[in-house]
């Protein structure tokens, strides 16, 4: 069971790469400041280094705080394969989910399945945050916008401001692939710690699941989340992806996992706020928000369905 164990997280992982990698690139992609290409080896490495550095704390939340109590193989297996098949399924129609969505519904769907005692009061405080989450991102970008203008416009020479917004868009998809890294290594194999595994080698292996991810099916995505929402330029590309890194590195401090996906579009919505509501796709974002709200029900129900299935054949 062990080795099937290790490919379900795995499979999380890549998933999470594979969707979340918009997240940290598709606003500069879209500016146009950064090729597909470059910006998924930059996004790869920092993924792994955010997950070394400060992936232990959403680890233990996922893999202890919503079910307390140490879960049966089966059902871990089950919870993984539950999240990963939904986001593949998101992944294929180029749908920005939240991947964290999905291993906490499907987690929390295996434990009132097993009869395991399930943390509701845990369970509310992510939710709280859940819903807190885009609309913090949305202020924080529509400050630095204004903020990152005021400063930019006393930069007089075409040269030099185009350097400098090669930087600071260079410095924000490192900083949000760092803050993936260490919110969503922890969603990968929390789980696997719910069984007792862990240790430096457990993070290792999360954050090389989520950089495959990166490097082999994260284009599609990235094309939803590069223009989509809101016209970028590169300042308002720089102003989201900061805003969304920070937001996601405090929570992942706090141990609380939290969607990239909803920070990210939030920031976007913010950035989008200041050109004009109308510069702002509505379609789009109500699209995005619809898939939030099924995301972790749909991954919860279809793990409960499917592990009191494995049940009832015998096989838990």
């Amino acid at each position: 069971m062990t080795p099937f164990l290790f490919l379900g997280g795995f499979y999380v992982g890549w998933n999470i790469g594979a969707n979340d990698t918009a997240n940290c690139v598709g606003t500069s992609v879209g500016s146009g400041l950064l090729s597909y290409r470059g910006a998924i080896v930059l996004v790869s490495l920092f993924v792994v280094i955010g997950g070394l550095l400060q992936g232990g704390n959403v680890a233990m939340t996922v893999g202890k705080g919503v079910v307390e109590v140490e879960l049966p193989q089966a059902a871990v297996l089950v919870a993984l394969i539950s999240a990963g098949v939904f986001v593949t399924l998101a992944t294929v129609l180029k749908l920005p989910v939240s991947t964290t969505q999905a291993i906490v519904g499907a987690v929390a769907g295996i434990g009132m399945a097993a009869g395991a005692p399930v943390n509701v009061g845990k369970l509310a405080e992510i939710a709280q945050v859940w819903v807190i989450n885009p609309f913090l991102m949305a202020l924080l970008s529509y400050a630095i916008y204004r903020v990152a203008t005021s400063l930019m416009r006393r930069v007089r020479y075409v040269e030099l401001w185009d350097r400098l917004m090669g930087v600071l868009v260079l410095f924000s998809v490192a900083y949000m692939a760092f803050s993936l890294g260490a919110n969503h290594v922890g969603t990968t194999i929390g789980p696997l710690v719910n069984l007792g595994f862990g240790g430096r080698w457990l993070i290792l292996f999360g954050g090389l699941a989520i950089a495959t991810g990166v490097l082999t099916f994260s284009r599609g995505v990235t094309e939803t989340l590069s223009g989509s929402i809101t016209v970028l330029d590169p300042l308002s590309a720089f102003s989201a992806q900061a805003a969304a890194a920070m937001g996601v590195h405090l929570f992942s401090i706090l141990g609380i996992p939290v969607s990239t996906s909803q920070a990210v579009v939030g920031a976007v919505v913010g950035v989008g706020i200041v050109k004009g509501i109308r510069a702002i796709s509505r379609r789009r974002v109500l699209e995005i928000l619809i898939g939030w709200v099924a995301t972790p029900t749909t991954a919860g129900l279809l793990a409960f369905g499917l592990y009191r299935l494995v049940g009832y054949l015998g096989g838990a």
